[in-house]
């Protein structure tokens, strides 16, 4: 008999954290018919990094990254998770800030919609408690979607399963202005390129602008600056999406120059002829427009530091901050070596993993696998293998990097070398020889061009398998 065939549909499933991830699995399960137990330990006990007991609560960006689903792969899991009925794409959509060309959210809004849904569905029940070590036998289907902030106790228990030792990276939060403290004498409103996003007009960032003097202060204050201690963290490495500005700057100069703070597709309103040599981009955080948060600006600079630093950018010496950066401790597990395709648990098919713990990084990317693991559990529970989406979708793609499509180390043969990862089209299988062709009556078809075309066929064709996917493991 198999493990799918064994189960029935009539006893629960479990769900250890009410994250992104967790979430969305109880969500998909439940939406398929299967009686969910969602565990949360907020409200019991708090984390370093949250501020409520809500569901899905953002610790981060309020940002869900690009929602353009023709040739941005962030956009097309967006869509994809829209087209499998994804709890979490329906209140982001319901709760969306201006941002230029991402989705952003009201962060309170979203996660009292996901915890209203959630509250109100009529087979989830939502219990606050912290589980302490891994869940007993007779619990059967369980998914565990801790998140970087697993409890030490839980982690233990993980550790004590697999005989793997867990690894983690620093996650820093970046700081939050109000915008009536914002000098917008010296500032303006431009998204870059005056793109248009969701919701947005163009003008969705308001922007601070820096002379190469200012920015070269601001660089020496910086590394300058007085950094948290890592204490028992010391040595934990940085996952390169989301380093700390002052780490940015001590690898070089120009860093910080060549990236959330590059100057390029903007141009300052109340000086229109003389280009910045940097911008600090500050984004909507929440529906009223009463908070911007600073974009790429995460930091483990004491709170001191922070303030004082930060006033020296130009239109912020006046700056009151809603919320100061911060850093805390993500944790994932060795996923290619401990876990399945359908993400079991090798060593104890009834548990599977979900979220950020897996190694995926990215608030999407968090969600889309807690959306797998609830459709996969759901098939199983009702007597079905779990039917893997293509690898030519979004979904598919980044659930093969977490299950086993990453490289191997060359300096230690035979050892995983695994790493968090986004939702990219470099995960994505190549196009059929042949697909990209030089539209008629062009002349030159390179470069950036050819890489556009490429894009919007591996985004045209991820949207149609993923359609084909849906359909057939209904």
């Amino acid at each position: 008999m198999t493990q799918a065939s064994s189960s029935h549909s009539s006893s629960p499933l479990h769900v250890i954290g009410g994250g992104l991830a967790g979430s969305e699995a109880a969500w998909q399960a439940a939406e398929a018919g299967i009686p969910v137990i969602l565990h949360e330990m907020r409200g019991v006990r708090g984390t370093d990094a949250h501020k409520t007991d809500g569901l899905a609560e953002l610790v981060c960006s309020n940002s869900f990254r690009s929602d353009d689903a023709t040739a941005n792969a962030v956009g097309v899991i967006h869509a994809e998770m829209r087209l499998a009925g994804s709890l979490i794409m329906a209140c982001a959509d319901k709760h969306q800030v201006p941002a230029g060309g991402a989705l952003a959210v009201d962060r309170d809004g979203f996660s009292e919609a996901v915890t209203a849904a959630l509250d109100n569905h009529p087979l989830i029940t939502v219990v606050r408690e912290e589980i302490q070590g891994l869940p007993p036998a007779e619990w059967g289907n369980t998914i565990i979607a801790t998140g970087p902030l697993t409890s030490a106790a839980l982690a233990d228990g993980i550790r004590g399963e697999t005989g793997e030792d867990a690894l983690a990276f620093f996650d820093a939060i970046a700081p939050i202005v109000h915008r009536d403290s914002i000098d917008m004498s010296v500032c303006w409103y431009q998204s870059r390129y005056d793109k248009v996003g969701p919701g947005g007009t163009g003008k969705d960032y308001i922007n601070c602008p820096l002379d190469q003097q200012q920015y070269n202060a601001f660089i020496d204050a910086l590394i300058a600056g007085d950094a948290v201690g890592f204490k028992e963290w010391e040595g934990t490495p940085y996952f390169d999406g989301c380093l700390p500005i002052e780490v940015m700057a001590e690898r070089g100069r120009e860093t910080l120059r060549h990236g959330p703070m590059k100057p390029m597709g903007l141009t300052n309103a109340h000086n229109p002829t003389v280009k910045p040599y940097a911008i600090v981009q500050l984004r909507q955080d929440n529906a009223l427009g009463t908070l911007y948060n600073m974009v790429g600006f995460q930091t483990k600079l004491r709170y001191g530091a922070q303030a004082e630093i930060f006033r020296m950018i130009p239109g912020l010496e006046n700056a009151e901050f809603a919320r100061l950066g911060g850093l805390h401790r993500n944790t994932y597990i060795n996923s290619p070596i401990l876990l399945d395709p359908s993400l079991r648990l090798k060593s104890r098919p009834s548990l599977r993993f979900a979220g950020q713990i897996t190694g995926c990084e990215g608030y999407v990317e968090s969600a889309s696998i807690g959306l797998l693991a609830g459709r996969f559990a759901a098939q199983e529970m009702r007597g079905r293998e779990p039917i893997l989406p293509p690898a030519t979708t979004a979904l598919g793609a980044l659930l093969n990097h977490i299950t086993g499509g990453h490289l191997v180390s060359d300096d230690e043969p035979g050892k995983r070398s695994f790493q968090p990862m986004n939702i990219n089209f470099g995960l994505f299988p190549e196009l059929e020889p042949g697909s990209i062709v030089k539209p008629e009556g062009v002349k030159r078809f390179r470069g950036k061009d050819k890489t556009i075309m490429k894009r919007q066929l591996l985004a045209a064709r991820a949207l149609a398998d993923c359609r084909n996917w849906l359909e057939n493991s209904k």
